[in-house]
């Protein structure tokens, strides 16, 4: 699957027959780690994080000025999409603390990634820390994976079978829904980290983070409507969630979405899990910045405490190593991967209405 990825895959994999060059499958993958590790690609560069923190408050410093200079000007919506921008990009940052990327201490890492997440963008750290830690141990494995968990879209037959009455004609049309819907998936993610910390389930730091969550849409409102007209204030707010929807949602859609999914007891080992469930988005720097580094994402599951600058190094030695051990390895650009996730939902969709024990998916998670 190296170069373009033009197939919709929805193929739900069995335990895989024993035998020819996988009776070493842990080896393999240490012996990557290894020549990954001897190359220096897992050493930190705090350099570059702390530039990329200082640029990003800079720029969100510059939007507040900007803000207040404006007043009552329908130009305001123009700072709404790029605080959406910003608040992305310090989502990206929040994602990499997480994955302990920038720090060599951990709790220095979960400190940044919470401040960040809790306080900047206004997502709880406990809840993706707990979604996302999920997703990377089991990548695309139906009934492991929330990433493809059922919500408004379906990624499986089988959930897409459950729809009904008006949610089954929106299903059967998603994939063309999807971006569109994306608009929405800012106000999501924050109903997500209160929903968390307020909710009844463990939460580690549950007042710590609640504070923060608090205090950081409580300040922002309350700009928001002291310096703004409500009108002009509620078309901000409109802009800015649903820019930073569209963002998060475009950078982490390519990455599975249309890959193999497996089924619950696949026997796949770590290396072929992680890599046959993963796209990657072809691009040099720009698409390192626009994606916060998620265009590696083959290499961001293998190694996921490698820090942003080190994927492109890493993935010229996981290809070629692929190639070598016959793994399938996906490369799309941006636009065909968003086509190969419209037309996958597409064809899930149609799904919607059907009797989900006749579901092909099903069927073959019976097997």
């Amino acid at each position: 699957m190296s170069g373009t990825d033009s197939r919709v895959s929805a193929v739900i994999f069995t335990r895989p027959k024993r035998g020819g060059d996988r009776s070493n499958p842990t080896t393999q993958y240490s012996a990557l780690l290894r020549t990954v590790r001897d190359a220096g690609l897992l050493s930190r560069r705090r350099g570059f994080y702390i530039g990329m923190f200082i640029i990003l408050v800079v720029v969100l410093s510059a939007v507040g000025v900007g803000f207040v200079l404006l007043g009552d000007s329908w130009f305001q919506l123009i700072l709404a999409g790029i605080l959406g921008l910003v608040f992305t990009q310090f989502a990206f940052l929040g994602h990499e603390a997480s994955h302990r990327q920038v720090f060599t201490s951990g709790k220095a890492n979960d400190v940044a990634a919470r401040v960040i997440a809790n306080l900047i963008v206004g997502i709880s750290y406990s809840w993706w820390m707990t979604k996302h830690s999920r997703h990377h141990a089991n990548p695309n494995i139906f009934g492991k994976d929330p990433d493809i968990a059922r919500d408004f879209v379906s990624f499986t037959e089988t959930d897409a079978a459950k729809a009904r009455g008006p949610y089954a004609w929106v299903t059967r049309r998603q994939g063309y829904l999807f971006f569109p819907l994306l608009a929405f998936e800012g106000v999501n993610l924050h109903l997500h980290g209160f929903r968390t910390v307020f909710g009844p389930g463990k939460v580690d730091k549950r007042w710590l983070e609640a504070l923060m969550l608090v205090a950081r849409f409580g300040a922002y409102l309350a700009v928001l409507f002291l310096l703004l007209p409500p009108g002009l204030a509620f078309a901000f707010l409109g802009v800015q969630l649903a820019v930073f929807g569209i963002y998060m949602g475009a950078s982490f859609a390519p990455n599975h979405k249309g890959m193999p999914i497996l089924a619950r007891d696949a026997n796949v080992d770590f290396l072929r899990r992680q890599v046959l469930t993963s796209r990657n988005v072809r691009g040099g720097r720009l698409m390192d910045l626009f994606m916060g580094g998620l265009n590696h994402q083959v290499e961001h599951h293998l190694f996921p405490n490698m820090p942003r600058p080190h994927l492109k190094q890493a993935q010229l030695i996981t290809k070629a190593y692929c190639a070598e051990k016959g793994i399938a390895y996906t490369e799309a650009t941006l636009i065909e991967s968003y086509g190969i996730v419209i037309r996958y939902l597409n064809r899930v969709g149609l799904s919607a209405g059907a009797d989900p024990f006749d579901c092909p998916a099903a069927s073959a998670l019976g097997r």
